[in-house]
């Protein structure tokens, strides 16, 4: 069980595949529009009800819970030695002497 106030995301579909403009690119138009948002649980509830949150602007919006206490997952990589080369280098052509 969540409790009430907790930090989560929930996810929703906008848009069905079908309802997609017809403008859009076709890998896009084939595809629902999705919306994954994160808010404060307005009532007590398990992992896939639907649920309401209320962001931090205030908005209270509808979607099915997915996760509690929901954390950044991406990074900017491994770490690449060469851009460390770069940056070594960089630094002594404009400021001269080593780094």
């Amino acid at each position: 069980m969540i409790k009430k106030n907790e930090w989560v995301q929930v996810h929703s579909v906008i848009l069905n595949a079908e309802q997609r403009a017809p403008q859009v690119p076709d890998d896009t138009k084939s595809v629902p529009l999705e919306m994954w948002i994160k808010g404060y649980l307005m009532k007590d509830a398990e992992l896939g009800e639907n649920v309401t949150v209320k962001t931090v602007t205030g908005r209270l919006v509808e979607g099915k819970l997915v996760q509690a206490h929901p954390t950044f997952r991406h990074s900017f990589g491994e770490f690449v030695p060469e851009i460390l080369e770069i940056d070594q280098t960089v630094r002594r052509e404009l400021f001269g002497g080593d780094y």
